[in-house]
């Protein structure tokens, strides 16, 4: 049984360049729901989370200036949006849909969200269109309710950027394992230190790609013992992505989320997942490319 978190659609007015991109959250389920996958009934719209969750991880400074638009300009150009009250609620409520995934995953195995990955921004500030991070909330949030029985937590991210703000949030915590497999020579320039960081070089196959993959997650399972997973899912890997530099077929897209999703399954580990980024001139690339993502978790536990 899927659920699925879905956010507002921001319809502030966005520069040209950045309107594109947003059209995914709009397609994916309407594709999801036409072809079958999942029906209407799965998706959720999820209640916007309490002060006091996002204040587990973020700074309550940087929060009430970006709640009131107290955002310096060159703050403002990090994110790479124009602030507005409609951008705070969606970002919000995108991190309000993890936190609701994880109590849907620890009772049928998965959840995901239709948005979400926003894994630049950092403790007190956002970044790489990143406001708020919510795989890092979340975290944070099961590890403040041990009533959920949620102890060690590990952060699969495969999106084409290092996740720079979550290695930062954690770098100092234990119980959450933050693995990150990226382009190397992408976005963020200065990057953070992830507990495992994979760097891969421009123009990384299918094959190389998912026998690194196969080599390393056996091993983080073992050796950090997780209770739960979130997974970051970007398709900015493909070799269609104008921002990627990686070379993935969708196929080999698809093949690294029926590993990751399988692996969680045959050990029994509550998995969230976020979609990240997409970035190919095509919005059917990427809307096929995480329609795969979806169908893939429909098939092992729909």
């Amino acid at each position: 049984m899927l659920s699925i978190a879905c956010a507002p659609l921001y319809a502030h007015p966005l520069p040209a360049n950045h309107r594109f991109p947003m059209l995914k959250y709009e397609l994916l389920p309407e594709q999801l729901v036409r072809e079958g996958t999942v029906p209407e009934s799965a998706f959720f719209h999820p209640e916007l989370p309490s002060e006091a969750t996002i204040l587990l991880t973020h700074d309550a400074e940087y929060y009430q200036r970006l709640q009131q638009g107290g955002l310096t300009r060159q703050e403002e150009r990090a994110t790479g949006f124009p602030w507005s009250p409609q951008l705070v609620e969606r970002e919000v409520t995108i991190l309000g849909g993890t936190v609701a995934c994880v109590h849907r995953a620890l009772r049928h195995g998965v959840a995901l969200n239709i948005a979400g990955g926003t894994h630049h921004a950092f403790r007190d500030r956002g970044e790489g269109f990143c406001l708020l991070n919510d795989q890092a909330a979340a975290a944070n949030y099961l590890l403040g309710h041990p009533e959920l029985g949620v102890s060690r937590v590990l952060i699969i991210d495969l999106d084409v950027h290092q996740g720079n703000g979550t290695a930062a949030i954690f770098a100092q915590e234990p119980r959450v394992f933050t693995f990150s497999m990226h382009g190397a020579r992408n976005y963020p320039h200065r990057k953070e230190h992830s507990d495992l960081d994979l760097p891969l070089p421009d123009g990384t196959d299918d094959t190389a790609y998912l026998a690194l993959l196969r080599n390393t997650l056996p091993r983080l399972l073992q050796e950090h013992q997780p209770d739960f997973v979130f997974y970051l899912s970007g398709v900015d890997v493909l070799a269609t992505d104008k921002l990627g530099h990686l070379a993935l077929t969708r196929e080999g897209c698809r093949q690294r989320d029926q590993y990751v999703l399988q692996t969680c399954q045959q050990h029994r580990l509550p998995v969230v997942v976020c979609m990240g980024g997409g970035y190919s001139p095509r919005i059917a690339d990427i809307v096929e490319a995480h329609a795969n993502t979806f169908r893939v978790a429909a098939d092992l536990w729909g």
